[in-house]
């Protein structure tokens, strides 16, 4: 009995619960559903729209306050973006379009015009949204969207390629700058990554078939490098292909078509491609390369190691040979009883030693600026880069220090002809029969064959083969360098492809003077044991080395011979 009365009054109760929240519901329709979006959208229709924009789950209460309450209160504001956004906001704040609103322009687009209602906005990285981004942004740019559409990006668009590159991939989205702000992903300091982002995109150029070395290969031209170096007039990817409307090299209303290349590249080398076509601009190694800059990478390749490799062999094997001969070897207490001279011999007059000098001078300055362009991010580069930005010093310094290389290299030239006792000197570096003979058995001493050192004369093929390379890099440093300075000059009167094997010559040239004068020009002079820590002929004109007179005399009839 207790059990049905109590089941009795329990279903009495639910009942009575029930018409309570009935009348509720008639009362107040907001409150007729669990969910708020579906309770408001008995009376909005912006619930139904709510479903389907990026918002689509968020209670009403998340942007509208008081919406409970019913009637609503009059005088409620309306919901902030930033509210939610902060993020955006901000950048929007510091953006073109956020201070045109801060000056008073009204007319300014605001999140609405761009997104559209909170209630119908797309999600930003749906396919629609993207699509709809050069309408939207025509709106107020119509000319610019215009040229957009016509281009290779805006017919990708077109196609329902949505990964092709919008207004926003370029300019941002909230934070838009103008181009002139460094700042900016379309400022000219910034615009290589910004291309790079997909034209340096291995999936990408894969995935739609484009050129892959584009970006590696400009980064490997001057106009690259000196970008990189910090230069803001260097020529960029805009500069040549144009910025909204870009076009295929085929179409004959592009910049980069064959034709307009003249005066593409006119616009910085003037009468650039009048005479000769200009050939190909992207040069990467390999079977895009020339003929010719193959050539000469494969003998430079070949050259460069072969010839640093026997510098090594030698004066390694004459250290560790003079090693042993002081250190392990009896025969150092003998040392005292060979008959050297007493006094150093004279090496260089005053006139060569100051030539030597200035020479010296300008070389290391040339190797310091020519490889910081090369290699804009090592430290010892920084320095020189400090101001590229605005006042290019690299090149000022490199070019003063080229036109002091090239007067030395005159001076040296005009003084053998006009003063009989420098030319007299200097005959003393004229090649030899006896030279072969002395370097290949000073070599084979040096890698351990034999006993006795061979002996040298007193200007043996050390010197001489130091000196004839120095004539020789010389003249070809200052032929290719002659024609990048006058660049201009050659891009009118000359192929493209000169300036290119000339780059590439002056490049690796400059690599093997470098190495060469490390190795083999630094080691007699600081660390043969001989003379070690330092020979001062180019100070004093004598050596500290000391010759044996006998051996020196018969090295020296041997030469005669």
């Amino acid at each position: 009995m207790l059990n049905r009365a109590l089941s009795s009054t329990g279903r009495r109760l639910g009942s009575a619960w029930i018409g309570l929240l009935l009348g509720a519901a008639l009362a107040n329709p907001l409150a007729a559903a669990n969910a708020p979006g579906a309770a408001c959208s008995t009376c909005h229709d912006q619930g139904q729209k709510l479903e389907k924009s990026a918002h689509a789950g968020l209670p009403c209460d998340t942007c509208h306050e008081s919406h409970e309450k019913y009637p609503h209160p009059a005088g409620i504001a309306k919901p902030v973006c930033a509210s939610c956004h902060q993020g955006q906001a901000g950048d929007y704040a510091l953006g073109v379009h956020g201070e045109a609103r801060k000056k008073g322009n009204a007319g300014a687009p605001d999140c609405a015009l761009c997104h559209g209602s909170a209630h119908e906005l797309l999600a930003p990285r749906s396919e629609a949204f993207r699509a709809a981004v050069p309408d939207t942004c025509g709106m107020c740019h119509n000319d610019v969207a215009a040229q957009y559409r016509a281009s290779v990006h805006g017919q990708a668009l077109a196609r329902g390629v949505t990964q092709a590159p919008l207004c926003t991939d370029c300019h941002g989205e909230h934070r838009i700058l103008k181009h002139t702000n460094e700042a900016s992903p379309v400022n000219a300091a910034h615009i290589r990554d910004t291309c790079g982002s997909c034209h340096g995109d291995v999936r990408l150029t894969r995935k739609f078939g484009l050129p892959s070395d584009r970006l590696v290969s400009f980064d490997s031209s001057y106009h690259g490098l000196a970008a990189k170096a910090g230069s803001q007039t260097v020529a960029n990817c805009a500069s040549c292909h144009g910025v909204h409307d870009i076009l295929p090299s085929s179409d004959p209303k592009s910049t980069i078509n064959p034709r307009n290349l003249p005066k593409t590249c006119g616009q910085c080398h003037p009468g650039a491609g009048t005479r000769f076509a200009i050939s190909q601009v992207h040069l990467t190694e390999g079977n895009a390369e020339s003929a010719a800059l193959r050539w000469v990478r494969q003998f430079y390749l070949l050259v460069i190691p072969v010839t640093i490799g026997l510098m090594l062999l030698h004066n390694g094997g004459d250290w560790v040979r003079k090693l042993i001969d002081r250190r392990f070897s009896v025969r150092r207490d003998n040392l005292g009883a060979r008959n050297f001279s007493e006094h150093g011999e004279l090496r260089m007059l005053p006139f060569e030693r100051v030539q030597h000098a200035v020479l010296a001078i300008s070389f290391l300055m040339l190797v310091w600026t020519g490889f910081a362009l090369k290699y804009p991010d090592q430290w010892w580069a920084r320095p020189l880069l400090s101001m590229e930005g605005t006042y290019p010093m690299r090149s000022l310094i490199h070019r003063i220090a080229a036109g002091v290389f090239m007067a030395v290299t005159l001076t040296h030239l005009v003084s053998l002809i006009v003063s009989r006792k420098l030319r007299e000197h200097w005959k003393e570096m004229l090649p030899t029969t006896n030279d072969p003979r002395e370097a290949l058995s000073n070599f084979a001493y040096n890698l351990g064959l034999g006993w006795e050192p061979p002996g040298r004369s007193s200007h043996s093929y050390v010197e001489k083969a130091e000196y004839w390379a120095v004539v020789w890099g010389a003249v070809i440093m200052i032929a290719t360098g002659l024609l990048l300075w006058a660049n201009n000059l050659v891009l009118k009167l000359l192929p493209k492809s000169w300036l290119d094997v000339a780059t590439s010559v002056h490049f690796y040239e400059a690599v093997l003077a470098t190495l060469a004068i490390v190795v083999w020009h630094f080691y007699p002079v600081i660390f043969d044991p001989d003379v070690y820590p330092l020979n001062t002929a180019f100070l004093t004109g004598i050596t500290v080395r000391k010759q044996e007179r006998s051996r020196n005399r018969e090295a020296t009839a041997a030469g005669d011979d």
